[in-house]
């Protein structure tokens, strides 16, 4: 195995790129991390063939900064990278048949009324009779400009480039307090809505993107841990493992809205077909409100924080 790992275009590498190279490295494979924007067809074209890699795990992508509501106000940029770039990359790894891992978003679903959101049952303790989406489900969220452009190449790249494997990550969760890290951004909230939604666990997650291009797997598959977790409940979590100290109120999705020039996407992405894949790779993959203790037990320990 000889990868490639692309990252943001923005710095050096984002955070997912940041620890797929040091996995890669410490499984004693060779790894370069890029810095060639996707959508200079002629540098990405030089870059694979100076390397000539064996696989691109491409991790690259704009978000906007602070948060997807800067997608609004450039468009342009959005799509240069987000469509145009992660196509381009996907046709010149095509045409060296080159395996591309392409970590892409789970954020262009949205319930509705034939996929409603779960409802918290409080004797058997977890959310029940909500909806999922699959592979095969068609975007219907179209509330960010971020979200359409993933929404568009998530269906182009389904149809076409049989070298593709497509992740639908989704709230990417670390074990630190990165900038980047789900937990870290609605830590900074003062309100937060209480929904229950499908999120990814990076520990769990990105040996597992390893091992998936490893094997060559392609096409679209949902990437993220099985069950969903609630706002409240990740805060609830991190004021028990973190900082004691944490308060939070909730507000209504209409309200939520109202500050934002961007709409959120909440869903849950049905993980049956990942969960297969996972067992014939051998490789753990829990359901998200037991692998939420373990983030915080790890995160508490970088911290130095001692826990109960």
């Amino acid at each position: 195995l000889s990868p490639v790992c692309l990252g943001s275009l923005r710095r050096a590498a984002s955070i997912n790129a940041e620890y797929m190279g040091d996995l890669l490295r410490k499984d004693g494979q060779m790894v370069t991390c890029s810095k060639v924007r996707m959508q200079n067809r002629i540098d990405v074209c030089a870059e694979l063939d100076r390397i000539r890699p064996t696989h691109v795990l491409n991790c690259a992508g704009v978000t906007g900064r602070p948060n997807v509501d800067w997608c609004e106000d450039n468009r342009e940029t959005t799509v240069r990278c987000n469509v145009i770039g992660t196509l381009n990359l996907a046709d010149c790894c095509f045409q060296r048949d080159i395996h591309c891992a392409n970590l892409a978003t789970g954020c262009i679903f949205h319930y509705d009324e034939e996929t409603p959101m779960h409802k918290w049952d409080p004797k058997r303790l977890e959310w029940v009779a909500g909806g999922k989406f699959t592979e095969e489900s068609l975007p219907n969220f179209t509330g960010s400009w971020y979200s359409k452009t993933k929404g568009y190449v998530d269906q182009i790249l389904r149809s076409s480039f049989p070298n593709v494997l497509t992740l639908r990550l989704r709230m990417p969760i670390s074990d630190d307090l990165s900038p980047r890290s789900f937990i870290t951004k609605i830590s900074k909230y003062t309100k937060v809505v209480n929904i229950p939604n499908s999120m990814s666990v990076i520990h769990d997650l990105l040996p597992l993107y390893i091992e998936m291009a490893k094997a060559k797997k392609t096409g679209v598959y949902n990437f993220t841990n099985p069950g969903v977790i609630s706002h409240n409940q990740v805060l609830d979590l991190y004021k028990q493992y973190i900082d004691p100290t944490f308060e939070y109120q909730n507000f209504s999705l209409e309200e939520h809205d109202k500050i934002l020039k961007a709409a959120r996407s909440n869903n849950e992405l049905d993980t049956t077909k990942l969960e297969e894949c996972a067992k014939e790779l051998g490789v753990p993959l829990p359901h998200i409100l037991e692998s939420i203790h373990g983030v915080y037990q790890r995160m508490a320990k970088n911290q130095g924080i001692t826990t109960k």
